[in-house]
């Protein structure tokens, strides 16, 4: 098996010891990305600050491999509230076409940085 590492500058580094995402048999495994903004690396505030980042950072992530969002086939989101979930199909609404990404929500009690939502993605090349 090949792993092939993906960086891009327009996504936020990985703050441990991950890459943003690997690539292997034809899909991108996509680390959480919370809502940092890559280049001020500063967190946003608001819940629907933080998740409208979250999926631009994706973006990002899916541009670097010449794919856009819609190839994501998989998504874990990770809320710090479960009380956002309805929020949180609103803005996702807004960067996905049907058919929408298969999805599962996890309620936490805590993300890196304090953050409000977390997801990861599965890429399909």
């Amino acid at each position: 098996m090949i792993k092939q590492s993906i960086k891009t500058d327009e996504a936020p580094p990985p703050i441990g010891t991950y890459s943003q995402a690997i690539c292997t048999d034809g899909l991108v495994f996509v680390s959480g990305q919370i809502g940092l903004d890559p280049h001020s690396m500063e967190l946003k505030q608001t819940f629907s600050e933080q998740a409208k980042q979250v999926f631009n950072n994706l973006d990002a992530i899916a541009r670097e491999v010449n794919v856009s969002l819609n190839n994501i086939v998989k998504l874990t989101v990770f809320l710090k509230n479960l009380d956002d979930f309805s929020e949180f199909n609103q803005i996702m609404a807004r960067y996905f076409v049907k058919p929408y990404p298969a999805r599962s929500v996890v309620g936490i009690s805590q993300l890196p940085k304090n953050a409000l939502v977390e997801v990861e993605a599965i890429i399909k090349l």
